[in-house]
């Protein structure tokens, strides 16, 4: 069974994402940390007991990795295109703890495992040999945290929670299918619609907010 982990706002640049998130929810999120494995950086916030949001882009102040960046950050036209499309909330990514189990035969869709940092990091990843988001956003990334509960403890809260996740998709039985065949219960209601989008529904002091 795979569980929604945090949901993800692909940014051109921090501060881009930081004021979107900041217009749609009224919040100012924090900074969350570097990663030196990816060359690139977030500001994170919790949605609840144990989902999150993160906002990420590249470090402009981080060296370029061997390898390719998550999220299709390597790709900044297609970022920023993206981007001033409307499309910001890019993807989600799911946790496991059996990776290697939920990789197998769909590797295709949702890339390779990748041990991020030392070989003793916390956590293990998929991802595409090119570094985009599985199937243009439409499949999750998979994260496995070798056992330990994601550390939303830790991270701000501001009082927002998040209530539903939406994907909107052209062909809505091909990606409810793949959910199902991966077991993912639950977590995103997928919808028709004229392309690929994200609409989170997340509870603020402010009253229910869309985030896209």
């Amino acid at each position: 069974m795979l569980h929604l982990d945090h949901i993800t706002v692909v940014a051109p640049s921090l501060q881009e994402g930081v004021a979107h998130v900041k217009a749609r929810l009224g919040l100012d999120v924090p900074f969350g940390r570097r990663h030196g494995y990816m060359g690139t950086h977030n500001h994170l916030m919790r949605l609840g007991e144990a989902v999150y949001l993160e906002i990420v882009a590249v470090d402009p102040a981080g060296q370029r990795p061997g390898h390719a960046r998550w999220f299709g950050l390597d790709d900044q036209d297609a970022v920023r295109a993206a981007w001033d499309a409307g499309h910001r909330l890019r993807g989600w990514v799911a946790r496991t703890h059996d990776i290697e189990a939920v990789l197998a035969g769909n590797e295709a869709a949702l890339g390779r495992k990748v041990e991020l940092g030392t070989k003793d990091a916390p956590f293990s990843f998929s991802l595409p040999a090119d570094g985009s988001l599985p199937l243009d956003g439409a499949a999750p990334s998979i994260i496995d945290r070798k056992g330990k509960p994601p550390s939303v403890a830790t991270m701000a809260d501001l009082g927002a929670r998040l209530r539903s996740l939406i994907l909107e998709h052209p062909d809505p039985a091909v990606v409810a299918a793949l959910y199902r065949s991966l077991g993912i219960a639950h977590a995103v209601e997928v919808r028709h619609g004229p392309s690929l989008r994200y609409r989170a529904a997340i509870e603020t002091a402010r009253g229910t907010q869309e985030l896209t």
